[in-house]
């Protein structure tokens, strides 16, 4: 989506936007919504509706994804819609040291240029600024989610414990220490991916599991002081395939918490999906035509 004139006010912006995206969703020659449990293809709206009265919703995407971006831009709206009011959107894309940052810019404090600097935006924050446009015209709150990358690369280099060196500050930005590692299902799949460690030994994968439990504390801690609220929580699928990576530290800090996961996948050939491969990831699947690359 092109920066529109300035000139333009941001309502102006958001209506084109929305009016974009409606019309988007309705041509679903370009995606397909899967409904796990059943094999069947369902409506946004259907999904929506399934998504009733549940605390935490993982979107999984491949980052590049262009159809998935906008996607998850509907799915924002919609469930706004639906719960007016009661929808936070949490996002990968901004670490928990940002949070101010972000707050401001929502809160109309400081001007984008200013926001996009200060907020370490993602070099494609094209993708996602129409989310955080709507959140902002709508009052909703936005949840920089993700652990500050430095420290990821710290415990990548020194391992977890090098965590306890931090000054108050520093730890305020993370989940309470120390941090879990999860063993069994995730860390077979990561050494999978990874082949065997190869590339960092188990400070990689340490790492790992601080950028999942960041996110994971980041909405817990949010639905702890609002009750009553859906967080929409969008990262890379790895983190929140089968339920895995971040959902799973999530339901450690909030275990009585209800989750559901969609897990988006680009494909060329989106009308035949390989269930075997594909039926265990999500409790929703989306299927579309834009070849992304799988994020983590």
């Amino acid at each position: 989506m092109k920066f529109l004139p300035a000139k333009r006010s941001i309502a102006t912006i958001i209506l084109l936007f929305a009016f974009c995206v409606d019309a988007f969703s309705q041509d679903a020659s370009s995606y397909k919504i899967y409904q796990t449990s059943t094999k069947k293809i369902i409506t946004i709206d259907e999904l929506v509706k399934a998504l009733n009265k549940t605390d935490a919703v993982f979107f999984g995407e491949e980052h590049n994804d262009s159809v998935s971006h906008v996607l998850e831009a509907t799915i924002l709206q919609k469930l706004n819609e639906a719960h007016p009011k009661q929808v936070a959107l949490s996002m990968e894309m901004f670490e928990t040291d940002c949070q101010n940052v972000l707050n401001e810019y929502l809160a109309g404090l400081i001007r984008e240029k200013n926001y996009v600097v200060d907020a370490r935006v993602w070099p494609n924050y094209k993708d996602y600024r129409p989310l955080v446009e709507y959140a902002k015209e709508n009052h909703l709150p936005v949840i920089a989610a993700n652990a500050a990358s430095r420290y990821t690369n710290m415990v990548s280099r020194l391992g977890l414990k090098s965590l306890n060196q931090l000054d108050k500050t520093g730890k305020s930005y993370l989940p309470p220490l120390p941090i879990d590692t999860a063993t069994g299902a995730y860390l077979t799949k990561f050494d999978a991916i990874m082949g065997g460690h190869a590339m960092g030994g188990m400070e990689m994968y340490q790492a790992q599991n601080l950028w999942d439990a960041t996110m994971g504390w980041s909405v817990a801690s949010f639905l702890k002081t609002h009750l009553g609220f859906t967080v929409f929580q969008i990262n890379g699928g790895f983190h929140s395939e089968e339920k895995l990576g971040a959902v799973a530290q999530f339901k450690k800090y909030l275990p009585q918490a209800s989750v559901k996961n969609i897990a988006a996948y680009g494909s060329e050939d989106f009308n035949k999906p390989d269930w075997n491969k594909l039926g265990k990831m999500g409790d929703f699947i989306i299927v579309t035509e834009g070849l992304g690359t799988k994020g983590f």
